[in-house]
């Protein structure tokens, strides 16, 4: 599903125009974004969590050149469902079966 098939469904469920459902999705997703710039991890209770997760410091290796390349700390965006979340997942009638780019895939 993309962000315009989300959209198309919840103005068909609402009746609110498209435009304004884009318009709050889209303040959403940068308040999401603006909240984990400045380290702070959104909650939306029943859904899941969007936090940081922090790598530590590794080596790494530029394989063209052949050198070893340090990568410092730093931290990367997650998303943490809620336990609702996942149950309701867990108990979804669907098959899945993992697509040749490993993404998991309705079996038809």
């Amino acid at each position: 599903m993309r962000k315009a098939d989300i959209v198309g469904t919840i103005a068909e469920k609402t009746g609110i125009p498209k435009v304004d459902i884009l318009v709050a999705l889209e303040t959403f997703f940068k308040e999401v974004k603006n909240s984990l710039e400045e380290g702070e991890p959104v909650y939306v209770r029943g859904f899941g969590s969007f936090i940081l997760k922090k790598r530590a410091a590794k080596i790494g290796r530029n394989i063209k050149k052949n050198v070893a390349v340090e990568i410092p700390e730093h931290f990367i965006p997650a998303f943490k469902p809620a336990k609702e979340f996942i149950q309701a997942v867990k108990d979804s009638k669907h098959e899945l079966v993992a697509h040749e780019d490993g993404e998991l895939v309705e079996n038809d």
